[in-house]
């Protein structure tokens, strides 16, 4: 088991930075996969960015690629998410993802608010 907390989320206007920071309960050293999700109301979860086990992989949504950047610090158990160059339309609840392993079982966090507003 494992529990995430989520912290840096906002209101920003367009254009602007924020990042995003995933706090474990344990050492994610050995978890299979981190990520980060968002959602709005009456719509699925969609993935925002994942990296594996030692970061040496990483996906992105086609829609943040060249502006977020995810990362991972063992020695910390954390997993950030670097949201550069934001629009409007990144607004969401973003949450962080925990796959112990490559088939689950997957634990979430509660979720931050993220608005990019003017």
């Amino acid at each position: 088991q494992v529990q995430l907390v989520e912290s840096g989320g906002g209101l920003v206007q367009p254009g602007e930075s924020l990042r995003l920071s995933c706090a474990a309960s344990r050492s994610i050293f050995s978890i299979y996969a981190m990520g980060w999700y968002r959602q709005n109301p009456g719509k699925q979860r969609e993935l925002v960015a994942a990296i594996s086990s030692g970061g040496a992989s990483t996906t992105y949504a086609e829609a943040v690629k060249g502006r977020f950047t995810i990362s991972r610090d063992s020695a910390k158990n954390t997993v950030d998410l670097q949201m550069n160059s934001l629009k409007p339309e990144d607004t969401a609840v973003y949450y962080c993802s925990a796959d112990l392993r490559m088939f689950g079982p997957r634990y979430w966090g509660q979720g931050t608010q993220v608005t990019v507003s003017s």
